[in-house]
């Protein structure tokens, strides 16, 4: 399929588009990029470079919402642009754009620690680009959420959403509800899990809105599952650093959702920050106490139990709410498998994945924990989990470590 004929027709929007920057070494993939991004009504174009000098030195003059950044280029690549970048204008979204090798993989997440917002895995060569459906609809989703965020954070004016093109699904946007039924779980054999009564959410006032909450129920965590996106491993690092010391006590099951050779990279990471064992999940091995099992780049990481004994199954299915891996086979399979004792949390991320298996677990007897608008990157699947009724906290990032600590320590 080729990407570069015209959108079809979409109703007219209020103007004030996002502004945005493209920098990238090659005048084939700007012009593209460039393309796609005036062909969407919120969006619009500001200016494009090929390094990051040039681009530096026209922060200031273009104002750009969002810089969609190369990492290798000559004069000055990406990761040296960046925080020169912020340095000028504070609060500027910066995507960066790599193709899947390790180093870059390395530099991405170096670069989100650096202040980078989020970044997009681009396909290996110009017609790969050019015919890859995920990497447009990917790149103009994080470019639109991302920049429409941020001008509200600034009390700026934004577009109305855009409809996608036929054959582009568009997920929601941060704020917004889940816009569609999430795809039917994934089959799972029966386990002997028994599912527990939980009472009715109630009305209660938290940072980031008003949401049903429910009580935290009495039942013990046998696992921690953690779901996160957009803006994802930053929060999970400081997760981690503070949950560190007590996930001796449970297994911890993690979907980020990451492309291939990121989430090894991810779990290397991790196993520097807590000091324990963490990687890429495995078909088959068993879950164990005190270890951190990170679903691979492009692959459903599931539970199955035999027994007492719970084991790790990948599987290599369809996309769930566009995502592989995603949250939502993760949350539905721990809770089949250990019923009322899933400790489950939805991080920032787009769209809604989370949501429905977080009401799986709640309506099992586990509990849930969101975390709120004002810390997270995209309060897409925290907010369509807090509004799913299913949480009984949606919290800042920085409070949601220290109630797990306290939760696996026996209080609630």
């Amino acid at each position: 399929m080729t990407l570069s004929a015209p959108l079809s027709a979409r109703p007219a929007v209020v103007t004030d588009p996002v502004r945005v920057m493209v920098v990238d070494d090659s005048v084939v993939i700007r012009g593209l990029i460039g393309r796609w991004v005036d062909e969407d009504p919120a969006l619009a174009v500001v200016s494009s470079h090929r390094n990051g000098r040039l681009a530096v030195e026209d922060i200031e003059r273009s104002d750009p919402d969002v810089v969609v950044l190369d990492i290798e280029m000559p004069d000055m690549d990406g990761l040296t642009a960046l925080p020169l970048m912020l340095k000028k204008k504070p609060g500027l979204i910066v995507i960066m754009a790599s193709t899947l090798t390790r180093r870059n993989a390395e530099i991405s997440l170096k670069a989100l620690s650096l202040g980078a917002a989020d970044y997009i895995p681009k396909p290996e060569s110009n017609s790969g680009i050019t015919t890859s459906v995920d990497f447009r609809r990917d790149l103009l989703d994080k470019v639109r959420s991302l920049g429409q965020r941020a001008r509200l954070r600034a009390g700026r004016h934004v577009t109305a959403h855009a409809p996608a093109a036929p054959g582009l699904a568009s997920r929601p946007l941060a704020s917004a509800a889940p816009a569609r039924p999430a795809p039917a779980p994934l089959a799972r054999p029966a386990t002997t899990a028994t599912t527990a009564t939980t009472p009715a959410p109630a009305m209660h006032a938290a940072p980031g809105g008003t949401f049903r909450l429910r009580p935290f129920t009495a039942h013990a965590p046998k696992v921690l599952v953690i779901g996160s996106s957009t803006g994802g491993p930053q929060a999970l690092a400081v997760l981690f650093e503070a949950i560190a010391p007590a996930i001796a006590r449970v297994p911890v099951l993690l979907t980020q959702h990451m492309p291939p050779t990121f989430t090894a990279i991810l779990a290397e990471h991790i196993a520097k920050t807590t000091g324990r064992h963490a990687a890429e999940a495995e078909h088959g091995e068993a879950i164990e106490p005190g270890r951190i099992y990170v679903a691979p780049g492009g692959r459903h990481m599931l539970v199955a139990k035999r027994g007492t004994q719970a084991f790790i199954e990948i599987d290599n299915g369809p996309a769930v709410n566009f995502c592989k891996p995603a949250v939502d086979p993760m949350f539905d399979t721990a809770s089949a498998a250990y019923g009322s004792g899933v400790l489950g949390v939805v991080l920032t991320g787009m769209g809604a994945d989370g949501a429905r298996g977080a009401v799986t677990i709640a309506n099992a007897g586990g509990n849930i924990i969101a975390q709120d608008e004002a810390s997270s990157v995209v309060w897409g699947m925290p907010g369509a989990t807090a509004q799913s009724g299913a949480c009984a906290a949606v919290l800042p990032l920085t409070e949601i470590g220290p109630r797990i600590k306290r939760i696996l320590g026996g209080e609630r």
